[in-house]
């Protein structure tokens, strides 16, 4: 009976400890079936290995298309001064419509020299340089103008290649997930799930951003006209109004101070007792010490 029961305890002592190093052992399992995922496909699939070989890598696809397909973020500034403002404007309004643009702000300034329109026009890339070109060619007197280029293609390259091998890691591991066998192995995994799922948006964003800078070129554009100056002098007014409105002023301060001492009424009286009393007692001393000299 004993030996019997020695043999079961041994049983459920290496059942408990398998199941320990099985879960332990989760993370590195993971790994070990990412990295051996082209290996399987390889023995799966043996006369495609050699076609396999012979296929550039994804960063190599990426790089030799980008050699091709520069990303350049234009940008520019431009200030014109014309005689037409109102008539300039239109003309601006149709051709970034001509050109497939849009404002992305507008602003009117009008200050005391003169009249502006603070333009921020997002133009096509490939449109960019002849919208400039159309704006020139106006009657307006160019003020200074500015164009930059960026190239972005090394940061295009790096995040479309690192874009792609999140996305492998990631479906991976929701292959892991679907083959897990217990909640620990579906949450160790979901753990690891979760920052890719992050970084893959967070990439995603930043490669839409700089394909928005790159699909569309940006134009701060200020077209301005000055105002004619007038000289007109101070005006002033005539003698007999300004007495009037100096009797009108005195008059006022006249009430106010008036209006003033009805306020402070009691004080006033309770001044008058105290300086009465104060005066009679200083009288009687003087009398007292004159009677006794």
């Amino acid at each position: 009976m004993k030996k019997i029961l020695s043999i079961f305890a041994l049983i459920a002592l290496l059942t408990s400890c398998s199941n320990d190093r099985q879960a332990d052992n989760l993370s590195s399992y993971a790994d070990n079936e990412i990295a051996k995922g082209s290996m399987s496909t390889q023995e799966q699939a043996p006369n495609e290995s050699s076609e396999l070989n012979e296929m550039p890598t994804t960063a190599n696809k990426v790089e030799a298309q980008d050699v091709i397909d520069k990303k350049i973020i234009k940008e520019g500034r431009l200030g014109l001064k014309v005689k037409e403002l109102d008539k300039t404007k239109f003309i601006i309004d149709s051709l970034v419509k001509k050109h497939n643009g849009y404002y992305a702000n507008e602003n009117f300034e009008n200050s005391d020299l003169e009249l502006a329109f603070h333009l921020k026009i997002r133009i096509p890339c490939a449109n960019f340089e002849k919208f400039i070109s159309e704006v020139e060619s106006g009657n307006g007197e160019m003020l200074y103008k500015n164009i930059d280029a960026q190239d972005v293609t090394e940061q295009f390259v790096d995040l479309e290649t690192r874009l792609e091998n999140k996305k492998n890691y990631l479906a991976r591991y929701n292959d892991l997930l679907k083959r897990a066998n217990s909640i620990k192995e579906i949450l160790e995994i979901e753990e690891k799930i979760r920052p890719l799922e992050e970084e893959i948006e967070s990439v995603t964003g930043r490669l839409r951003y700089l394909s928005n800078l790159v699909t569309y070129s940006t134009l701060d554009l200020t077209i301005s006209k000055e105002k004619d100056f007038k000289y007109s002098p101070e005006k002033r007014d005539s003698f007999f109004e300004r007495l009037k409105q100096a009797l009108s002023a005195g008059w006022f301060i006249f009430i106010d101070l008036l209006l003033f001492i009805i306020y402070i009424w009691p004080i006033c009286i309770i001044a008058g007792v105290v300086i009465y009393f104060w005066r009679r007692n200083k009288r009687r001393k003087k009398e007292k010490i004159a009677k006794n000299n």
